[in-house]
């Protein structure tokens, strides 16, 4: 028998108007049938007498729902299979051991002078002749602004088409929690994003995350604070490592920035790729490796949501 007796549905698209469609057969010992030209209307089934069939739908037609107004975020670089369970029980291990580590095992050898100076950062207290450490003042304002960068690069890119956890809580809890609030839901985190509409592309958080103007600004920041520790005296840096070894805040703090460097440049990868820029901003990736810069510039420089939906048209 050269076919089976299964029914086996194919699917194409092809525009309205009438077009010619030549099917070569080929067997399994390499036996050619005839060529047979057949010319489609808009739907056609044709059953053949091994009961295969093809059906070929108009391409024209266009979803009734308004799909042609969505911008379709591309799949990343799973190949459309999700995370893997893997690789989220490793990162759930990952997040374990950290909460273990920051809770139990980091040093806290002056616990009443933390409180000091999370008063003093919160600017609970007056002025009361203490100087607060340069590089310390600086760690605290930039981890102020890792919050708005992930939000720019997980909304709407980093959300999950798969999974029913929204990522706007985790989101909020970063402003508190940072990384440490952040991991779990990379652990939850199942893609591709779904497609987004050009109506909320328009609309808050959108407007203000795609905004070039928010880029700017929170690079411009996150550049003083940077060059501004870095501007500090060794005297300065030798008592931010010595503050570093005695103090839980500051040790977990430094954990907590560091931790957002190294997630950051993934994220880049996956916004990226969503917005189908990985052949011109290829370039962007290592420098996303610079502790927040790199992804600041890659936020100013990417191309804006609404750019997906001129392309699609």
């Amino acid at each position: 028998m050269l076919l089976s007796s299964k029914s086996y549905p194919i699917s194409c698209n092809f525009p309205s108007h009438p077009r010619t469609l030549t099917l070569t057969l080929t067997s399994a010992n390499q036996r050619t049938f005839a060529p047979k030209t057949l010319n489609f209307p808009k739907t056609l089934v044709l059953k053949a007498k091994f009961r295969s069939f093809l059906v070929c739908h108009d391409s024209m037609n266009k979803d009734p729902a308004g799909e042609e107004s969505r911008a379709p975020l591309e799949r990343n670089g799973d190949g459309g299979k999700g995370n893997d369970w893997s690789t989220s029980i490793l990162l759930f291990g990952f997040w374990a051991g950290l909460m273990y580590y920051v809770f139990k095992l980091t040093p806290n050898q002056t616990p009443y002078r933390d409180i000091y100076f999370l008063q003093k950062l919160l600017n609970l207290r007056g002025d009361d002749g203490f100087q607060m450490n340069d590089v310390l003042v600086a760690l605290w304002y930039i981890m102020g602004l890792w919050p708005l960068a992930y939000s720019m690069l997980l909304l709407p890119s980093g959300r999950s088409s798969k999974s029913k956890v929204p990522v706007w809580p985790f989101l909020v809890l970063s402003c508190f929690g940072g990384a440490y609030a952040l991991i779990p839901y990379f652990v939850l985190w199942k893609p591709p994003p779904p497609a987004v509409g050009e109506d909320e592309i328009s609309k808050w958080p959108l407007n203000f995350l795609e905004s070039k103007i928010t880029a700017a600004i929170s690079l411009a920041a996150g550049f003083g604070l940077i060059t501004y520790a870095g501007l500090a005296n060794a005297d300065v840096w030798k008592e931010f490592f010595q503050y570093f070894r005695e103090s839980k805040f500051i040790h977990a703090t430094c954990l907590d920035f560091m931790l957002l460097s190294t997630f950051a440049p993934f994220w880049v990868y996956n916004d990226m790729t969503a917005r189908k820029w990985i052949d011109k901003g290829s370039w962007l990736l290592p420098l996303a490796l610079i502790p927040y810069l790199g992804p600041s510039l890659y936020l100013l420089l990417r191309p804006p949501l609404s750019s997906l939906l001129t392309s699609e048209e």
